[in-house]
């Protein structure tokens, strides 16, 4: 017979079960794939890559899409490098809407786990508190998009973070969905620009430049992005004092 202490924990179980297998399997893809998605290991298998590919366009583009959801879904280091090899093995424009689309993908599958398995009971709890929680989370109510485009345009705001931090405070899915996939689209363009470039890299020995993202010339047009997502939060404030 089971006691009335025994049912809560079984209702509640089920839902710390996608939370559990995503952790376990970042905890696996770190170990393991630690030293296998890496820069090297592109640049070695380089010309393997590019011959299937010519052989299987559509296959290796659903495999690298495949491959970019699980990176994403489990937080498993190798994004930046899967995001080059988007960009060297399809091309700019191809290489940035395939990496976009797995990018998003893999991140609502973390937004919908984090939210059924205890998003909904913080943003409930939020409603009810006061402090900075409650000031965030209304501010977020204000301008839901702009908030949120702004978190994906920053490259100073972690891709992880970004993908929680919505689902715990009681966003909805398609904004989140929408936000995400135009939001984290200039950065995965820069990026993959790089990658188109890595043929000349692999024949030159040296290693891409990563941190471009951060020099003025990009650096300044996503601020200037993000930026235009903050005009409308100013001017609603703006407004708010007015009156």
């Amino acid at each position: 017979m089971t006691s009335m202490t025994d049912q809560p924990a079984t209702k509640t179980l089920p839902r710390w079960v996608p939370i559990a297998a995503i952790a376990v399997g970042a905890g696996l893809g770190a170990y393991f794939l630690r030293d296998t998605l890496s820069f090297q290991t592109l640049a070695d298998n380089r010309e393997a890559l590019i011959a299937f590919r010519d052989a299987n366009y559509l296959v290796t583009a659903l495999i690298y899409i495949a491959i970019y959801v699980l990176l994403v879904a489990f937080s498993i280091p190798g994004a930046t490098i899967a995001t080059l090899a988007g960009g060297f093995l399809f091309g700019l424009v191809p290489g940035t809407i395939l990496t976009v689309l797995g990018a998003t993908l893999g991140a609502t599958a973390i937004f919908l786990a984090a939210k059924w398995g205890f998003g909904e009971k913080l943003a409930a709890k939020m409603e009810t508190s006061e402090g900075a929680a409650k000031r965030f989370r209304d501010g977020l109510r204000e301008d839901e998009l702009s908030y949120l485009f702004l978190i994906r345009l920053v490259p100073a705001v972690p891709f992880f973070v970004a993908n929680l931090l919505p689902a715990l405070v009681g966003v909805g899915l398609g904004k989140y969905v929408i936000t995400t996939f135009f939001g984290i689209m200039p950065g995965t363009a820069v990026y993959t620009w790089v990658g188109v470039g890595l043929g000349e890299v692999f024949a030159s020995g040296q290693t891409p430049n990563l941190g471009i993202i951060f020099e003025p010339q990009i650096l300044g047009p996503l601020l200037g992005l993000a930026a235009l997502a903050l005009l409308p939060i100013i001017i609603k404030r703006l407004r708010a004092k007015k009156g």
